[in-house]
């Protein structure tokens, strides 16, 4: 037996772990039954789980560009959630028979699919899509299709003037006339049942419907737009089955290769799984779902799992080497580890419920699913995982093996153990310097917000994406769509204060780099006044006149303008919704304001997808520090509960601290923004990153209250503890490395980022924590060691 080993119930820091752990194990078969019918019963709320996306669960809803939007959505119809049916032929162009019927039956198609706003739907064959032209009679006009339609040469060609005296060339025409697109604006809830739009469901529909029905040899359809993305990532989300698989079969075998128990590793594994299962099931108990960014949350808690599982298994089967009873050292392992355990995953769960401080419903919800399966932990790895080892215990090829490695020289450990030697330890403390100062200039030239164009949530090579660079490129008005609210008083939107105004704001807002171009009433007004004076160029102009003018707004579009005529929409056409475009935007709309606003009209901020973004990453912005500061805050706050030292826990923090920089440095060099599908990766990291100098220095404590040298300590340590570690590290690197083949670029984002947090976070507990131990130990122990 180890002299270095005390295999008694007694505790270093009291007697409650060793009463709470005969409790327990007194009622062994109770208990183990228990867990059983709480993973059957979880189990089945689990399969009542469903996919679950909704567009204002992605936005910051509290925002006061959101709630302006908000107030505002039944104004702006077509300018929030919609999606875009593109229709193309591959043979000549729009203006033939057989293409304008297959128009007419996808517009119908498209017409009846569940979530269409069904008044706000446009397309070449709705009678919301008008021409008109001055002539020497007035004004005259009507639908672009025309009422006589039969498809005959004549018609065709009175379709294409009309479709030229539109105005939709570049919006709903493209500029080749090779194809068109019905726009479809959304509703939120079902307005037969009141739920929630299931975004799925309704991207599915599009695809059986519209895509697999009509797309042909001759015709490709394209859809872009919030709902069809939502949907393209929950079917790639879906694959995080595979990607559980994949991790739960590495981990299988790598368990098995480092404790050689078959037992072992099956308990590890089943208490894991076990962990998700109740999970899933609270998860489905709440009534709450899983949406693309938190479907790979179930697999960082079984990583969770396994982290603390390899503690408990490693520490289990050296008390079975030893020779202690399976229960006695199934006790044993719950009071030595118990505490330790509980404050890592105390640390993990309430690091991240800090992202709860993130005003976006979908990481405020992302909180709750990491959180809860992280409580669940507690009971299924520090009470369940102890129990089941009391049955199994271990195979006599895991005794035997660990009689080899007990006699081994652990050469590899006694070089990690000399970091707490003068020489190497000054050494490493200065490379880690090096590296932070290094992380921290490099971490400077970090972006918020989106970095590429198109939806960076997928692949550059995803088919949404090439859908979205056609529509791009084959029409003239841009796909990111930013909307500023243009408001005066009731009935007050015609009067000549209020289009002068817009008119000096559409001119300097035009004139911003990045933006394409805007359209709002003043364009309508000044293309009536044009129209009213034989079409010259020189009346191009808005008129003092109110009586011209109220003319002129008369025919301006609903879409335009409210029903009590207090609010116009000013929509700019940006090149995208990069996070320096958005910042232009929003700083030059600042800036006009500070000039010209009056208080009889004002201009609110923001609606559009690219509206909605700009809100998006002034919330994250803002959130980033706070979120750093809550989890840094909690962790150093339960680590000088446990350890009630400060030297100690500047030992566990400065490791992460320097993680974390680096962390965001990869990002900058990577070209990764921080956006809500980034931002939680820093919270986990940080949060399983804890575990294991909470481990490796709750083992290097015990072995100093032993009265032993800090290098004698921490090789010891190193033995008991650091092996766990380094295959806990290597072994969640290599399974959340699966993720980065995901097709959904966001998913594989994380997996890069987590794999190197995990990695660099075992490095900094194995290397920088002794060196920082050495630093700031006692003087006579650093000498001692």
């Amino acid at each position: 037996m180890s002299p270095q080993e005390s295999y008694t119930l007694e505790d270093d820091d009291g007697r409650i772990r060793p009463v709470l752990a005969r409790a327990i194990f007194a009622v062994r078969p109770l208990l183990i039954l228990v867990f059983v019918a709480a993973t059957a019963f979880f189990a089945w709320q689990g399969s009542q789980l469903r996919p679950d996306a909704s567009f204002e669960k992605m936005i910051p809803v509290y925002h006061p560009y959101i709630r302006n939007f908000l107030a505002s959505r039944e104004d702006l119809k077509g300018l929030g959630n919609a999606v875009r049916i593109i229709v193309e032929t591959r043979r000549g162009d729009i203006f033939t028979a057989e293409f304008q019927e297959l128009l007419k039956a996808i517009t119908d198609e498209v017409f009846y699919v569940k979530g269409v706003d069904r008044a706000a739907l446009q397309s070449l064959w709705t009678p919301n899509v008008r021409w008109q032209e001055v002539t020497e009679e007035g004004f005259v006009g009507g639908a672009v299709i025309p009422d006589d339609y039969d498809g005959s040469e004549r018609v065709l060609e009175k379709l294409r003037e009309n479709t030229l005296k539109s105005g939709q060339i570049g919006r709903l025409v493209a500029n080749d006339f090779r194809s068109a697109i019905i726009v479809a604006p959304l509703v939120e809830r079902d307005p037969e049942t009141g739920k929630k739009l299931d975004f799925h469901a309704f991207a599915s529909d599009l695809e059986r419907l519209v895509r697999d029905k009509y797309q042909s040899g001759d015709i490709r359809i394209r859809i872009t737009g919030f709902a069809k993305l939502v949907g393209d990532l929950i079917d790639g989300a879906s694959l995080v089955g595979l990607f559980f698989l994949a991790a739960f079969a590495i981990t299988a075998v790598m368990l098995l290769i480092y404790s050689r128990c078959a037992w072992l590793t099956l308990a590890a594994l089943l208490c894991s799984t076990v962990a998700v299962v109740w999970q899933m099931g609270i998860l489905g108990a709440l009534g709450m779902g899983l949406d693309p960014y938190s479907m790979l949350v179930p697999f960082l808690v079984f990583a969770v799992g396994i982290s603390h599982s390899v503690q408990i298994v490693n520490r289990f089967g050296n008390f079975i080497y030893h020779e202690v009873s399976r229960i006695d050292a199934a006790r044993l392992t719950f009071v030595r580890l118990s505490k330790p355990g509980f404050i890592a995953l105390l640390s993990d769960g309430v690091g991240f419920f800090t992202l709860r401080v993130i005003d976006i419903p979908v990481i405020q919800e992302l909180a709750v699913v990491a959180s809860t399966g992280i409580a669940v932990l507690i009971l299924t790895h520090l009470v369940l995982l102890p129990l089941v080892l009391s049955y199994t215990g271990v195979t006599r090829r895991c005794v035997r093996y660990r009689a080899d490695k007990d006699h081994s020289p652990f050469t590899h450990w006694a070089l990690v153990a000399r970091m707490t030697e003068r020489g190497p330890a000054i050494a490493m403390l200065s490379l880690s310097a090096v590296m932070l100062a290094a992380g921290l200039w490099y971490g400077q030239k970090q972006e918020i917000g989106d970095l590429d164009p198109g939806a960076p949530e997928l692949r550059p090579d995803s088919r949404y994406n090439r859908d979205n660079a056609f529509l791009t490129e084959n029409y003239s008005t841009s796909t990111d769509v930013f909307v500023v609210m243009a408001r005066t008083g009731s009935q007050q939107c015609g009067s000549y204060e209020f289009i002068s105004a817009v008119d000096r704001f559409q001119a300097e807002l035009e004139a911003v780099p990045g933006v394409q171009s805007a359209l709002s009433l003043l364009d309508v007004s000044k293309l009536v006044i044009q129209g009213m004076n034989e079409g010259s160029p020189k009346w191009r102009e808005i008129s003092r006149n109110q009586y011209i003018l109220n003319n002129s707004l008369s025919r301006a579009p609903s879409s335009l303008r409210n029903t009590d005529c207090s609010m116009a929409p000013v929509i700019l056409f940006l090149d995208d919704h990069k996070a320096a475009t958005l910042e232009r935007v929003v700083a030059a709309v600042y800036e006009f304001r500070a000039r010209y606003d009056t208080g009889a009209v004002t201009f609110e901020l923001a609606a559009g997808n690219a509206g909605v973004e700009a809100a998006t990453n002034i919330v994250i912005e803002e959130a980033q520090t706070k979120m750093l500061l809550w989890v840094y805050g909690v962790v150093i706050l339960l680590c000088l509960l446990n350890f009630r030292s400060l030297r100690i826990t500047v030992c566990i923090i400065v490791p992460l601290a320097l993680t974390s920089v680096l962390g965001q440095a990869l990002m900058a060099f990577l070209g990764i923004g921080v956006k809500v599908a980034t931002l939680p990766v820093i919270a986990l990291g940080v949060g399983i990153g804890v575990d294991y100098g909470i481990y490796i220095y709750s083992a290097l404590q015990f072995y100093l209250r032993r009265g032993e040298p800090l290098k004698e300590a921490y090789f010891s340590a190193l033995k008991s503890s650091g092996t766990a570690v380094a295959f806990t590290g290597l072994t969640l690197a290599v399974g959340v490395g699966t993720w980065m083949f995901s097709p959904i670029k966001f998913q594989a984002d994380m997996g890069l980022m987590l794999t190197f947090m995990f990695f660099w976070n075992m490095l900094g507990a194995l290397l920088v924590l002794p060196a920082l131990s050495w630093l700031l130990a006692p003087r006579e122990r650093r000498l001692a060691g």
